[in-house]
């Protein structure tokens, strides 16, 4: 409504509008100067901003919300990064064809860019656009159905490929014919013993790293802890980038509550180093 006002103040004369970027404020939030500034410009040929300064625009977004230290939203309009997500089949299709039919601005005007997402609902077309998008291009027809079918018996288990490019990437090399996984987890063991009040956890790793098998063991405060540690004295050698790599946070969603404890669970986890956060789901 804040926004929505705004525009009208305008349209009847006012010349200067209060708001604060992505609409942050205390209670319900103030008016979103992102929706503003790209109404007024884009819907309503007000330039309040020069052209080049408007494709800034969901960069100062992601500025702004870094500062503030506050959860992305990225369902907000224009600058949001779910604003240009496209899902259903025939949306993608209709969008490879005619961008027009299902985005009601260009994406790079605001400096947003167009996402073709991965899931059950996924088409031929969804996929094609991802392969093309990730510079894959020995899939064909036959592999391009096989994908397709068992992305969508996977989704259906609890799974998920929305926003996990590396995931789908890897997912999709599996059918080339000639994949082989540098990296390849063959067994681990994960023990916690409690002596109240105080307990210990240890867990044991096996490895094939580049066709060599590795084992390992740590201790740690927690399970989580253990195999981290563990996995962490597998990997280092090979891969010394992951001394500056931690983990932020890691959260744990019943993807299927029918069985209990036995229930399917997806795990989100957090890593980051000194230049990049990464989100990965496991289950």
């Amino acid at each position: 409504m804040g926004v929505a006002n705004a525009l009208q103040a305008v349209l009847a004369g006012a010349n200067q509008i209060q708001g604060t970027i992505n609409g942050y404020g205390e209670r319900c939030g103030n008016a979103n100067l992102c929706s503003i500034i790209a109404n007024l410009n884009l819907k309503m040929n007000i330039q309040c901003i020069k052209k080049e300064n408007l494709k800034k625009l969901s960069e100062v977004s992601n500025f702004i919300n870094e500062l503030a230290n506050l959860p992305i939203n990225n369902k907000l309009p224009f600058v949001g990064k779910s604003a240009f997500a496209h899902k259903g089949g025939i949306h993608v299709s209709a969008v490879m064809r005619d961008t027009s039919t299902y985005e009601h601005i260009e994406p790079e005007l605001v400096g947003n860019k167009r996402r073709v997402l991965v899931s059950d609902l996924s088409g031929r077309s969804n996929i094609t656009y991802k392969l093309n998008e990730l510079g894959i291009t020995n899939v064909d027809d036959d592999n391009l159905s096989i994908i397709l079918q068992e992305l969508k018996k996977l989704e259906n288990n609890g799974y998920e490929f929305e926003n996990v490019d590396a995931s789908f990437e890897l997912f999709v090399k599996k059918f080339s014919g000639n994949y082989v996984p540098k990296i390849e987890l063959i067994e681990t063991e994960i023990n916690t013993r409690q002596i109240i009040p105080s307990s210990d956890s240890f867990a044991k790793v096996k490895v094939r790293i580049n066709n060599q098998v590795i084992e390992n063991q740590s201790s740690g405060t927690g399970p989580v802890n253990a195999l981290d540690n563990a996995l962490r004295k597998t990997l280092i050698n090979e891969y010394p980038a992951l001394k500056e790599v931690e983990l932020k946070d890691y959260r744990v969603r019943v993807v299927s509550g029918s069985k209990g404890t036995e229930s399917l669970v997806r795990v989100i986890i957090e890593s980051s180093d000194k230049n990049f956060l990464v989100n990965n789901r496991c289950f």
